[in-house]
């Protein structure tokens, strides 16, 4: 199969740089385009980006010129998938020029979660939702789409509790976020700010995990997504932690149960992506943990190669009726960024609908 074309739009920032990690030597994907800001244009990759992730800068990429996000110019290219990882203001002008000239947009940004005509995919979790992406088509004239990423701390939260909907059902769900520094970018919180200090807010954090999160976890009705019937209340705070973040997770089940058949049911859990086996699709979605003081997020990050989250403490909550009480980490930046993205990629492709 000959490989997919693809651009990375936003190449230089930390998601940006996430996104040409996991596409070097992609199975299925060609990076053939690197776009930037105008002050980084016509730059060598490796002048345009200071480095943040861990090791280093992919040599086949170094001396990639920087290029403009001109939807023609990456068509010549013969770009047909754009990651993209943008601020939302920007996403907001750039995206849907790039669908509408037929390139297929799998967005990190916030900007279009809520549109009724487009998915917020998890893919083991909601690929039946890519049935929108007819609808959008059609409503908007495009030959292109855009998929979205839902915001990273949903991520983590909504692949646990899949399986537990699945079996169970569930009513209600109560989570306190702790969430790393770098899901605020490289310049989101200064040092200052975060040494020897936990920050009980993030602007809009709580209100995109609770609207997302039954979103994903609705049901696909005439077109449209019907949100899931419970309600989620969240609080998010900001830790001194890299990379990482854990979730205490509170819920209210359909029908009491023990806590070994709440770890049995996360055990169990996989999707289409290890049915297909996609590239990047971990072969364990969900890894619990049996020690009683894990996850953490300096050994569990990387579960899975960053595409699993981890669970642990998973318990009765006599606080609830049939409630269950766990904490689970993901990585933010990888399953909750660009790792999640270039699943979606990969379904997309399998499924045949670029």
């Amino acid at each position: 199969m000959d490989k997919v074309r693809v651009a990375v739009v936003g190449a230089t920032g930390m998601v940006g740089q996430r996104f040409v990690k996991l596409l070097e030597n992609h199975s299925m994907f060609e990076l053939v385009a690197l776009t930037a800001s105008p002050a980084s244009v016509g730059k060598r990759y490796s002048e345009a980006a200071h480095w943040y992730v861990e090791g280093q800068m992919p040599e086949g990429v170094a001396e990639m010129k920087v290029s403009t996000d001109d939807p023609n110019w990456l068509k010549a290219l013969g770009v047909e998938v754009a990651f993209t990882a943008l601020p939302a203001e920007v996403a907001l002008k750039v995206e849907p020029e790039l669908a509408k000239a037929g390139i297929n947009v799998l967005s990190d940004a916030s900007t279009f979660r809520m549109e009724k005509d487009v998915p917020v995919l998890i893919p083991e979790v909601n690929p039946e939702h890519l049935k929108l992406l007819e609808v959008q088509r059609r409503r908007r004239g495009w030959r292109g789409c855009i998929i979205t990423n839902p915001n990273c701390t949903t991520t983590v939260l909504v692949m646990s509790l899949k399986p537990l909907l699945d079996n169970f059902g569930v009513k209600r769900v109560i989570v306190s976020t702790m969430q790393a520094v770098s899901g605020a970018g490289w310049g989101g919180v200064p040092s200052m700010a975060i040494i020897d200090n936990v920050i009980p807010y993030i602007a809009k954090e709580e209100e995109k995990v609770e609207a997302e999160s039954l979103k994903i976890l609705g049901s696909l009705n005439q077109g449209e997504v019907k949100a899931a019937n419970f309600k989620i209340s969240a609080s998010c705070h900001r830790v001194n932690v890299l990379d990482g973040h854990l979730e205490a997770v509170f819920v209210e089940l359909g029908k009491a149960v023990e806590a070994v058949e709440v770890i049995n049911a996360m055990k169990n859990f996989k999707g289409k992506p290890q049915e297909l086996k996609l590239p990047t699709a971990p072969q364990q979605p969900i890894i619990v943990k049996d020690e009683p003081d894990r996850p953490q997020p300096r050994f569990d990050r990387y579960a899975g190669g960053g595409m699993s989250v981890a669970v642990g403490r998973v318990r009765r909550d006599p606080a609830i009726e049939n409630g269950v009480k766990y904490v689970v980490l993901g990585h933010n930046t990888i399953r909750g960024a660009a790792g999640n993205s270039v699943l979606n990629a990969e379904l997309l492709v399998k499924e045949g609908l670029l």
